[in-house]
């Protein structure tokens, strides 16, 4: 029981300091009917139906069956490695940075053992995580304290857009750059088509034999399905963006995505990681109350106010960008500050994204030998990729 305790602790580290903080607020501002308004409905109801969008997605190993393909093209190592990052940059917009990453790091890892490459497993995996977080910044949908910010900031996604693609475009920038320098002019070290795709989907998803690439077994889901849910879930995927952009009512796209999981797969709502929400859910209740609090209020937001991209930066570093964003956001409104400091304070520290814990996780179950060298080359490739966007930041504003 008490390593149970232990793990869930370990693994739901800002689930519990919500919580905490939540249920000490709830003692300085007793519970009345105000608490009835802390609530974010839009942001959560979004998340959730996009959560389980994603989810039947990861189940039937549409991503994996995509990044398989797209192999069938590589020739050389520089190729491999920027599609590898491409695969997490694009990817991450419309699925979030924590699919893009649990999805395509332990394929990357076994696509390199086949290559030859296990000697740049830390910074091509790291090079992926900085590709995930990036990309990720751009869309509303990439990441879940956007998808908050674009439904209390009333921006359109276009001005989502604007505000963040300077920013993702420049990423695109160094991080072609950076791969062009370490990786230009190298040999693959395996033929591709003489490993075939086929091999690697058999070996890398479908651990059974004679599962079809619909059969794919993600994330020990074990799930095999027809094609033709891959068309019901984009169909719902498209849903749950127009809702986003404004276009579809918030419950009508409740009661699509809902009804149409009960008919495709009920799993799916036992596989989706409900923390998250709850997470936003403690942090509403913890905001709602300390807002009630004029001296706690007041100084928080003179130093918010202040400097608000500096202070999300900073916050992030430390408790990662999720709840830096929900707790900046209520003592603050300058929401374009906010959402580029929260982005950009994805990048830095280990923690200040908590997507990025995924990469790390995969490669210290692989190599437990390379925790150290992981660590330094992801830290000193991730300042220098936030000193570089966060000056631009800077020159824009």
């Amino acid at each position: 029981m008490r390593h149970w305790i232990v793990k869930e602790l370990k693994n739901n580290t800002v689930l519990v300091m919500a919580m905490i903080l939540a249920i000490i607020s709830c003692f300085i501002v007793p519970p009345d009917r105000q608490y009835l308004g802390y609530i974010h409905l839009n942001t959560i109801s979004q998340l959730v139906c996009l959560m389980l969008v994603v989810c039947g997605f990861q189940r039937i190993g549409v991503f994996h069956i995509v990044g398989t393909k797209l192999l069938k093209h590589v020739r050389n190592k520089s190729a491999l490695v920027m599609l590898l990052v491409a695969l997490t940059f694009f990817s991450a917009m419309f699925v979030t940075n924590d699919v893009a990453l649990v999805t395509f790091v332990p394929f990357a890892i076994s696509v390199l053992v086949m290559a030859k490459m296990e000697d740049k497993t830390v910074l091509v995996v790291t090079l992926m995580t900085i590709g995930a977080n990036t990309g990720s910044m751009l869309t509303p949908v990439g990441n879940a304290h956007n998808l908050y910010f674009k439904s209390i900031s009333k921006l359109s996604t276009i001005e989502f857009l604007k505000i963040m693609g300077p920013f993702s475009l420049a990423s695109v920038i160094l991080l072609s750059v950076v791969i062009f320098v370490m990786f230009h002019g190298r040999a693959s070290g395996a033929d591709f088509e003489d490993i075939g795709t086929e091999g690697i989907e058999q070996s890398l998803f479908a651990p059974e034999s004679g599962q079809s690439p619909d059969e794919v077994r993600v994330l020990d889901y074990g799930a095999g399905y027809g094609g033709w849910r891959i068309l019901v879930y984009l169909v719902l995927f498209v849903v749950c963006t127009l809702t986003v952009v404004g276009t579809i009512p918030l419950s009508l796209m409740c009661a699509v995505v809902f009804v149409g999981f009960l008919f495709c797969d009920r799993r799916a709502f036992r596989k989706v990681d409900w923390n998250l929400p709850l997470t936003f859910v403690m942090f509403f209740v913890f905001i709602g109350n300390m807002r009630r609090v004029p001296e706690f209020s007041n100084y928080v937001a003179s130093i918010v106010c202040q400097h608000p991209l500096e202070v999300a930066v900073a916050s992030s570093q430390v408790i990662s960008n999720v709840p830096a964003s929900i707790l900046l956001s209520g003592f603050c409104s300058q929401w374009r500050e906010l959402i580029i400091g929260t982005n950009l304070g994805g990048l830095g520290t280990l923690i200040a994204s908590m997507a990025s814990l995924i990469s790390y996780q995969q490669v210290a179950r692989k190599y437990p030998n390379k925790k150290g060298r992981y660590l330094l080359i992801y830290t000193m490739v991730n300042v220098l990729f936030l000193a570089v966007l966060l000056s631009l930041a800077f020159i824009i504003d």
